[in-house]
């Protein structure tokens, strides 16, 4: 789960890709739901990068009101990549998770007191021992709203972070990245290896 690769190249740099879409299950391992749109019309979805994605979906999943998740790459260039590829830095992707979630049930806020609170946005292009460009922070949201609240979120806790003397968060945050779904042996990691890496770490600091 490791590369020396941290250097985010231009497309011109970066591997084509593929037209046929890695094929994934119908359904997710913990709850059942779809892991692929059509989804209910009254969900709403955001993309969020924090390292390595089997812990960082499972933080997801967990939460009262999220309707699926699933793990994928974005942020990058390369058209349906492969694991091996975004793993060789040549895609320029970050390993993310999509989050389905009903917003009735739960709230955006809600989840971004998760994503801040699980990993550490600091690191740029790592989190912990996992060091290459696909394990950077990053937002990727669905709409105007979500972006206003994802950037506030950040102001917010960079000021917490300040305050135990920690540095600036390189988070990158956005609208309406491209999401490529993982292979079907990545999808919901942990619940089908329990006792599988994570390497999932925050810094100590809350939202508040």
């Amino acid at each position: 789960m490791t590369t020396d690769r941290s250097t985010l190249l231009s497309a011109e740099d970066c591997l084509p890709g593929r037209d046929q879409p890695i094929r994934v299950p119908q359904a997710h391992h913990v709850n059942g739901h779809p892991l692929q749109a059509p989804f209910p019309n009254t969900m709403q979805q955001v993309i969020f990068g924090l390292g390595c994605f089997w812990g960082a979906e499972r933080r997801f999943w967990q939460q009262s009101g999220v309707y699926s998740t699933a793990v994928g790459y974005a942020g990058g260039h390369t058209i349906n990549p492969s694991y091996e590829e975004v793993c060789s830095g040549l895609t320029a992707h970050t390993e993310v998770v999509l989050v389905v979630f009903d917003p009735a049930e739960i709230d955006f806020e809600q989840l971004l007191r998760v994503f801040w609170e699980s990993h550490d946005p600091t690191q740029g292009m790592r989190q912990g021992n996992d060091r290459g460009s696909q394990y950077r922070s990053a937002i990727y949201c669905d709409n105007e709203q979500q972006l206003k609240q994802a950037l506030d979120s950040r102001e917010s806790f960079q000021r917490r972070l300040e305050q135990v003397g920690l540095g600036p968060i390189t988070s990158e945050i956005s609208l309406n990245r491209v999401f490529y779904y993982a292979e079907e042996y990545h999808q919901q990691y942990l619940s089908k290896n329990p006792a599988g890496y994570c390497g999932l770490r925050g810094t100590g600091v809350t939202c508040g």
